[in-house]
């Protein structure tokens, strides 16, 4: 069955957006399309319709093929918990905790979920596109790999290398990449594109021709800067940064070292009167807040300690005496409490870490994980808004008494200060539903402007298809897959 893979020359070189943008333009041409990503590292994920989770990105693709994601689209996710160790997903669920050095002897056994869940997509398409994982030139982790060439190999899926010429050098990441191959993995790559081009592609020709002659690919088009991918849901922390800087209603989200699902954020930087700055390590949170942020966490007791480090704490609690609104989101809503216990160990060390105390409330890490899509009535407004779960921890305490929202089966969900200006919730992407982020801003005095947020991503999906159908050479792309 048809398959495609994109590599590219390092991380953060849009792999992601290309594949986006050739499943929307493979869909618009009639083609039964899927995404496909062996193996993703990345703490903002998203919940499957099978109950599972795969990367954030993933499920941006999925959208771009107009299908619902699937746990087979991305079968092993990678979800950092510290420096040095990871929390392994596979298939949509939670396998392990290890470290980075023992990673390696895990990743055999991985080899044949990636195939089972490929297979099962090619099954259910004519055409499979693949994104790789950081870079194959990483040939220090070739050994047992599952995320590149070892994929491409194993798959027989035909290869095309990608590199980034905003980021400069690119000629000799994209000739120095197949200087470093092995031969047999070299073989696997027909062809190579240059991403990211700022100006006149036709600057670039002879370093384009230079790039074909000494590596003997055939080259597949150069794209220009696409300035509208960044209202796409992003999923690399390198990719955080403020929205709009004009807005009247000020919102500082904290820049937490372990952040997850910071997407949250995207529908909120979209809004002409809002102004959504992140508060990196270092910075204070700014006295003009309207509303801080504290947004999900991959280690929720860590990012508690990381917190105090910069002195948020001191500067929360000087927010909060200004009158000034807090909303926890998952991780961030567990901080609020007055304390995280993990008796188990299951995030780090075992033990009860004090909380900011901003919510009557005290959290229990418990090993099962919350997976699912949910839809509640906000408390406030009386509005319906659609979210998703994925938590571990449970939590309990005087002010669940006044829930953030209640859930369609009938539970309560999240806690709420008795003035109603400290806000906690489990529910991620609460605000791209548009009735319910109006209402929610405007308790906090800003004036909706009406945006529609999902048409907005459907319609930058069509203009990056668009986009590559203008620039780079599709009918030969498409054509290696066959």
């Amino acid at each position: 069955m048809p398959a495609l893979m994109i590599q590219g020359t390092g991380s953060n070189v849009g792999k992601s957006m290309l594949v986006a943008g050739l499943c929307r333009a493979a869909r618009l041409r009639g083609r039964n399309v899927l995404p496909f990503k062996p193996q993703n590292m990345s703490n903002n994920a998203a919940v499957t319709e099978d109950g599972g989770e795969i990367g954030r990105a993933q499920a941006l693709q999925a959208l771009a093929c107009g299908v619902a994601p699937h746990t087979d689209m991305n079968p092993v996710l990678l979800k950092p918990e510290s420096d040095r160790g990871a929390q392994v997903v596979v298939q949509g669920r939670r396998l392990t905790t290890t470290r980075a050095a023992e990673y390696a002897a895990l990743k055999p056994q991985l080899m044949g979920a990636v195939l089972e869940s490929f297979g099962r997509l090619k099954a259910r398409a004519d055409l499979v596109i693949v994104e790789g994982a950081g870079s194959p030139a990483e040939v220090n982790l070739r050994a047992g790999d599952i995320a590149n060439m070892g994929f491409a190999r194993a798959a027989d899926v035909p290869v095309v290398l990608a590199g980034d010429i905003d980021r400069g050098g690119v000629i000799a990441q994209i000739v120095g990449t197949q200087a470093i191959l092995d031969p047999a993995d070299t073989a696997m790559v027909r062809g190579f594109l240059v991403n990211k081009f700022r100006g006149d592609p036709q600057l670039f020709d002879n370093g384009y021709r230079l790039i074909a002659a000494r590596t003997g690919w055939r080259g597949y088009g150069v794209l220009p800067w696409f300035p509208a991918a960044a209202r796409l849901p992003a999923e690399d922390a390198l990719d955080l940064a403020g929205g709009r800087q004009d807005g009247k209603v000020k919102i500082a989200c904290l820049a937490l070292s372990r952040i997850a699902n910071f997407d949250d954020l995207d529908p909120l930087k979209q809004e002409p009167g809002v102004t959504v700055e992140m508060i990196l390590p270092g910075r204070p949170i700014p006295g003009d807040a309207t509303l801080v942020i504290l947004p999900g966490s991959k280690s929720t007791s860590g990012d508690l300690a990381f917190l105090r480090e910069q002195g948020w704490d001191i500067d929360l609690a000087a927010h909060r005496r200004r009158g000034g609104h807090v909303l926890g989101i998952c991780g961030g809503y567990q901080m609020l409490g007055r304390s995280v216990a993990d008796p188990d160990g299951i995030e780090g060390p075992a033990g009860v870490t004090e909380g900011l105390g901003l919510l009557n409330i005290e959290t229990v890490m418990t090993a099962d994980k919350r997976l699912t899509r949910s839809r509640a009535i906000h408390c406030a407004s009386g509005l319906t808004v659609d979210g998703y779960e994925i938590h571990i921890g449970r939590t309990e305490g005087a002010d669940c008494g006044q829930p953030f929202a209640r859930l369609l089966d009938g539970r309560d969900e999240g806690a709420t200060s008795a003035d109603g200006r400290v806000r906690g919730s489990y529910l991620h992407g609460m605000f791209t539903d548009d009735a319910f982020r109006a209402a929610f801003l405007r308790d906090l005095g800003a004036v909706p402007s009406g945006l529609a947020y999902a048409a907005g991503v459907e319609t930058v999906l069509d203009a990056l298809a668009a986009h590559l159908e203008a620039h780079l050479d599709l009918e030969g792309l498409f054509d290696l897959a066959m």
